[in-house]
């Protein structure tokens, strides 16, 4: 399903991968976000995904103009996930509702691993 903006000259739809993009985009952007994390089914591992696949961490849906987002990320050792997923959050949901016009109900963000940086 797309995210509908009904607007008085007609209807925009906003394809999920548009939002997924976006979405994976300001995550990275936030202090202590390594990168995304896709999560491979067949053997449970993690692994950093390149800059030009981050909706490939990123699952947006949309249900009656309400956004539920679920982000797979990797963070840097020695900062505390508490404080990088608190930034991520209000990052990620100013970002993604200023960007589409829709709200953000739920961003559930799944930490998938932690990597130190030289």
């Amino acid at each position: 399903m797309d995210g509908t903006i009904a607007t008085v000259n007609g209807d925009v739809y906003v394809d999920l991968d548009v939002i997924a993009k976006y979405a994976g985009s300001a995550a990275t952007e936030c202090f202590g976000v390594v990168g995304m994390a896709a999560v491979s089914m067949k053997d449970g591992l993690s692994k950093l995904l390149r800059k030009d696949s981050l909706n490939h961490g990123v699952k947006v849906r949309v249900n009656e103009n309400r956004i539920t987002i679920d982000l797979h990320i990797i963070v840097s050792y020695g900062v505390s996930i508490m404080a990088v997923c608190s930034n991520l959050y209000e990052n990620v949901k100013y970002r993604v509702e200023d960007f589409s016009g829709l709200n953000v109900e739920k961003l559930n963000i799944h930490v998938d691993g932690v990597r130190v940086i030289d």
